[in-house]
């Protein structure tokens, strides 16, 4: 369903929750990437920041916001700190240390 099709608050609402259970399976499936991240760099040495790498991610996020229509600006802050969150899970397992 497109956001024009709703007519009333409470089919906004459903289909606002049914777009945040997609966004949390979405964000475990990309979790699952980063756990197996962790899993190769533990046994090649790479470390769990890449700057290299973060600003790659970074750029390709802003690409796709603004081929979506949404600010790029805002959506880098969200998308730095999901990126943060994801280092700290890696370091989890290998321990603190930028490349």
């Amino acid at each position: 369903m497109k956001a024009a099709d709703c007519t009333t608050m409470a089919e906004l609402r459903l289909e606002i929750d049914r777009v945040d259970e997609e966004l949390v399976a979405l964000f475990a499936q990309r979790t699952s990437f980063i756990d197996r991240a962790a899993e190769i760099k533990t046994v090649i040495g790479m470390p769990a920041r890449i700057g290299s790498r973060v600003e790659e991610v970074v750029a390709n996020v802003r690409r796709h916001a603004v081929a979506q229509g949404l600010p790029p600006d805002q959506i880098e802050k969200l998308w730095r700190k999901l990126i943060e969150w994801s280092i700290a899970r890696e370091e989890l397992v290998l321990g603190r240390g930028d490349e």
